[in-house]
């Protein structure tokens, strides 16, 4: 049996909480130390979306103890970082529970959209 075959069905995993989406698409690219994760949602969102430092951390927690995120073993030079900093990368099967997520919301908004709601729509009886 493949590796991949053994990797659990991420569809099981959905939805996600937002903070947990929030930053798996942080680390979509790049790995990131907590702080810089923080900072890339709230310049993603134009600062409508921030994450406490509780929220990411306890969310960081589950995610590795669900394999979805490891901490990361390289490091960037020493006079660069502050070795407190723990870095964080996404895994295999947290890019595809990601990719998961992201395909049920895309079929929430597509059912959305043919039942008449639109982001620029405003509900009907709606004041000025």
């Amino acid at each position: 049996m493949s590796d991949r075959a053994r990797l659990p069905i991420p569809e099981g995993y959905v939805p996600l909480t937002p903070a947990v989406l929030d930053i798996m698409v942080a680390l979509g690219e790049e790995e990131m130390h907590g702080y810089a994760i923080m900072r890339e949602v709230r310049r993603r969102t134009a600062g409508k979306r921030r994450l406490a430092p509780g929220t990411l951390y306890r969310s960081l927690r589950q995610m590795e103890e669900r394999g979805w995120v490891v901490e990361s073993e390289d490091r960037p030079e020493p006079d660069l970082d502050d070795e407190r900093r723990r870095y964080y990368r996404l895994t295999e099967l947290g890019r595809r529970v990601a990719l998961a997520e992201l395909e049920r919301l895309e079929g929430v908004v597509s059912t959305a959209r043919s039942k008449g709601f639109a982001p620029s729509a405003r509900p009907s009886g709606a004041g000025a």
